[in-house]
């Protein structure tokens, strides 16, 4: 990009326990660009004058969003990746040295990611989400880039069906709605589970599917990454499933947000991507990898971007 400095910041509130900063800061030291990246608790009765603000700047690069300014920040961008148009919300903002703001939504490929490097999926999975909200639409998504026919969500209640069933139609797959109550049940034999639910939110859930003796080979990711293992999780490892934490999600994201920020777009690589992945993970204590190769070439031909 045309900025001497790439300046860039995580949104949203609250925002001081993101590690977004750092992983950000490991991926350009790592690429020895001169940058810098900070946070703003921005509420969303801010969100107004911050954005307006900062357009006017001229000296931002982009901006991480997290809740509750995804919808706002994929209203309020120029242009809107198809991902973007198809999910509502995105949660990377990006300044070109023109003027104008691309939206994307880079929380589907950090789900493939994370679900890929914990464990081995087959090639139409049987997949399920538990959640209604944001997380849960980019999780529609993410599956069906990773071959699942269609996806069973599990909500608690039925104010965000008719928004899960316009995600699962706008990225092309289907999605069967359950009941809290059925759980249990749809857990059961999955190939690959995401929770959406907030830390802790999963917990009663997983004391009843415990209580039934799964027996399980699938993958699990839970966002929610603190604490870790989360009861959930825990109670899938129990059953002989493979987890992911909601850390190795965020890390695989960041990826594809710095190639936005520092490239001006994410449709190719960073110079010694592997290697900045690898100092992303260890700056938050994660082992070392890469994105999987089955994630790239399922953008390229699932992920319409």
């Amino acid at each position: 990009m045309n900025h001497q400095v790439l300046r860039a910041a995580v949104l949203g509130h609250p925002v001081g326990h993101s590690l977004s900063p750092v992983l950000h800061s490991a991926a350009y030291e790592t690429l020895g660009l001169s940058a810098e990246y900070g946070r703003h608790d921005v509420p969303e009765q801010d969100w107004k004058a911050f954005w307006t603000a900062a357009r006017g700047a001229g000296d931002w690069s982009g901006f991480s969003v997290t809740m509750p300014l995804k919808p706002l920040a994929a209203r309020d961008a120029d242009e809107r990746t198809p991902l973007v148009a198809a999910l509502g919300v995105a949660n990377t903002l990006v300044l070109h040295p023109g003027g104008s703001v691309t939206a994307d939504n880079t929380d589907v490929m950090g789900i493939m990611a994370a679900l890929t490097a914990a464990g081995e999926i087959p090639a139409d999975p049987r997949a399920v989400v538990l959640g209604g909200g944001a997380t849960a639409s980019a999780a529609l998504a993410a599956l069906h880039g990773l071959g699942a026919p269609r996806v069973d969500a599990v909500v608690r209640s039925g104010h965000r069906v008719a928004a899960l069933r316009d995600v699962a139609r706008a990225v092309g797959t289907e999605v069967r709605v359950r009941s809290w109550d059925e759980a249990p049940e749809a857990l059961d034999g999955a190939d690959v589970v995401v929770s959406t639910l907030p830390p802790r939110g999963a917990d009663e859930l997983a004391a009843r599917w415990r209580a039934r003796g799964p027996a399980v080979t699938g993958v699990l990711l839970d966002v929610a990454y603190d604490p870790w293992p989360s009861e959930l999780a825990a109670a899938w490892r129990h059953a002989g499933g493979a987890t992911a934490p909601g850390l190795d999600m965020l890390i695989f994201q960041a990826v594809d947000q710095v190639r936005w920020f520092a490239l001006g777009g994410a449709g190719r690589p960073l110079d010694h991507e592997d290697a900045v992945t690898a100092a992303m993970c260890r700056a938050v204590g994660r082992p070392e990898r890469a994105v999987p190769a089955r994630v790239r070439e399922a953008q390229a031909t699932r992920l319409a971007r």
